[in-house]
């Protein structure tokens, strides 16, 4: 089996290198194509106005100067000119892709491009806490055995599987949960305005870090309860339920 491994945390993210010994233990064949820098928050963008630059690391590790979407697109249609991966993951992201996350996040991205290429596609995110360390060791314990069991199962095309491991030791998981995403409240989004040495104002775009109570049996609430979240997401946003009320609304 060929693994794609990639994230939009960048080529020398700790995430990325959980996920490539994440990777060893299902297969020999694994392959690395990251962004150059950081790309958190670059959701399914491409990059259509620059050059992409490619920067080959070692024979099954490169570096792309571009967006998440572009090395998934890079690795499909310049690297891997004689076979296609089987499967693609991505991450581990630092921080949860949970809720309406999954709509800014480029580790999502880069599964929602693979699912795009016909290539089964999962992302995986940890949870944490800011000011204290990344539990990186949950999903280094955990993902192997649940990846294993997502590959016997498997699922749609066109669809992804989105995972993220709760913020507490590996011994103290609850369990696996697939849920429907959560919503977040919108009231932690944070504009923090300040003011450049030249009187310019600039922003910075944040979020309060509180506490909230999210549904139980969604992606939010089984993170918050100690359980691995597996979400199920679709490539087609069409909403089915308003079709009808729609096409009576506009003969």
């Amino acid at each position: 089996m060929r693994i794609l491994v990639s994230n939009d945390d960048g080529i020398h993210a700790p995430g990325l290198k959980i996920l490539e010994k994440i990777a060893r233990t299902l297969s020999k064949d694994v392959w690395v194509v990251a962004p150059e820098f950081e790309q958190s928050g670059a959701s399914h963008s491409l990059t259509l106005t620059l050059p992409l630059r490619l920067r080959k690391i070692n024979p099954r590790k490169y570096a792309v100067r571009g967006t998440p979407t572009d090395c998934v697109m890079m690795a499909m249609h310049e690297i891997f000119k004689d076979k296609k991966p089987d499967l693609l993951l991505s991450g581990i992201n630092r921080g949860a892709n949970l809720g309406e996350d999954v709509t800014y996040s480029g580790t999502v991205a880069v599964a929602m491009e693979g699912s795009l290429l016909g290539v089964p596609s999962i992302a995986m995110s940890q949870c944490f806490q800011h000011g204290h360390p990344v539990k990186w060791g949950t999903a280094e314990h955990h993902a192997p055995k649940v990846i294993k069991k997502l590959l016997k199962s498997g699922w749609p095309k066109g669809t992804l599987i989105n995972i993220n491991f709760p913020d507490v030791t590996a011994d103290k998981v609850t369990g696996v949960e697939v849920v429907p995403q959560g919503q977040r409240d919108l009231t932690d989004l944070l504009l923090d305005a300040r003011v450049d040495a030249r009187g310019v104002p600039y922003y910075w775009v944040g979020f309060r870090r509180q506490k909230s109570k999210s549904k139980r049996h969604t992606d939010l609430g089984a993170t918050e309860n100690g359980a691995i979240s597996v979400t199920p997401l679709q490539l087609d946003l069409t909403h089915d339920a308003s079709m009808k009320a729609l096409k009576t609304a506009l003969r």
